[in-house]
């Protein structure tokens, strides 16, 4: 330590002591006045000194500042009721001292270091001898590409990356309400009738090779400015909302592949009542065959349980929805839950076990 760090640091001891020092009762009596006046002008010039000396030539600072030594003494003197030990004071600068030599120790967290494998270098690493790759083989010669399986035939070409094909997914035709308008303005499809099937196909709206039906979708549904009434496989809820907005009618009616081949050759006529069921519609029908020459083929109605339970359902506007009484439910599996009623039957004792009853033993 140079002399003149020496110096202050004696300085600041004094001024500590005389900031520290008790005074006893006979010193209280005679100079209660004078003492703490007198301690406190001798305590301010040794800062004042302090002070001095650090700023007249430029040096490295000390391990602790001198200037916050000067700022807890100062705290401390214009206090003069509460007397502070020397221990105290020491005990807060040892603490500040800690605090400003704590950066000469930093350090990693023992967690965060991870010492390096080295393989190769003796059975005791682990990693000795073949260095973990094992005896012979492709995969201690080499490497093995991470795609390679074996040599059979890769999953993602039999399998696919992602999804998969349902092939027994129905395959519907897409139709948009904007075509739909645009075929009104341009008179190929008349809204004063119903538009079924027939129409759309005949018309050129959707093409000719359709499989399992036509689908109504919402695509231009501000563009729609006409009220129709329209008949086709299935239809979006969106779809939906649009054509019942502006006033028209919408319902969807099971078709196949043949069904719509009839409807265009005119071997079935277009209607949205299911096929009669029970001996008491045979008469009907026989008649009303009867009186037509031409023979028509009736449209079939679904047989699958999903097909079933989406014409039954009355947010699709089903042509089955009218099976349904009041609080049932489209499913037929799952029920709407409702009032279990528990009846309690009376028991009825028979006559021997009655004279039984009666007998002691």
């Amino acid at each position: 330590m140079k002399p003149k760090d020496l110096w202050c640091w004696c300085l600041v001891t004094i001024c500590l002591v005389l900031c520290s020092r008790r005074c006893t009762a006979h010193d209280c009596q005679r100079q209660s006045r004078r003492l703490p006046g007198l301690r406190i002008s001798i305590a301010i010039q040794v800062l004042n000194l302090c002070t001095v000396i650090v700023t007249t030539k430029p040096a490295m600072p000390p391990r602790l500042p001198l200037a916050q030594a000067a700022r807890c003494c100062r705290a401390l003197i214009q206090v003069p009721t509460s007397s502070t030990s020397v221990v105290s004071l020491f005990a807060a600068l040892s603490v500040q001292t800690r605090s400003a030599s704590i950066l000469g120790s930093l350090s990693d967290l023992k967690e965060a270091y991870h010492k390096r494998i080295r393989k190769g270098r003796g059975p005791s690493s682990g990693k000795g001898k073949t260095s973990g790759r094992g005896h012979n083989g492709q995969k201690q010669k080499g490497k093995v590409n991470p795609w390679f399986q074996g040599g059979q035939t890769p999953l993602i070409f039999s399998h696919g990356q992602k999804g998969f094909v349902n092939h027994r997914a129905p395959e519907m035709a897409e139709l948009n309400l904007d075509r739909v308008q645009a075929f009104i303005n341009a008179g190929r499809l008349d809204p004063t009738k119903r538009i079924t099937p027939r129409e759309l196909i005949l018309s050129g709206c959707v093409g000719k090779n359709l499989k399992d039906g036509i689908k109504l979708l919402a695509r231009g549904k501000d563009t729609l400015q006409t009220p129709i009434d329209i008949m086709v496989s299935r239809a979006s809820a969106a779809a939906i909302a649009s054509i019942e907005s502006i006033g028209g009618k919408i319902m969807t009616r099971y078709y196949t592949k043949e069904s719509l081949k009839r409807l265009v050759y005119g071997d079935s006529i277009s209607t949205d009542k299911p096929l009669p069921f029970g001996p008491e519609h045979v008469d009907a029908v026989l008649e009303d065959s009867r009186a037509t020459q031409k023979h028509y083929y009736r449209l079939p109605d679904p047989t699958g349980r999903w097909d079933i339970e989406y014409y039954r359902d009355p947010a699709h506007r089903g042509y089955l929805s009218h099976q349904l009484k009041p609080g049932e439910s489209p499913s037929l599996y799952f029920k709407v839950p409702g009032e279990k009623k528990t009846i309690y039957k009376s028991k009825v004792k028979d006559e021997g076990a009655a004279e039984l009853d009666v007998k002691l033993f």
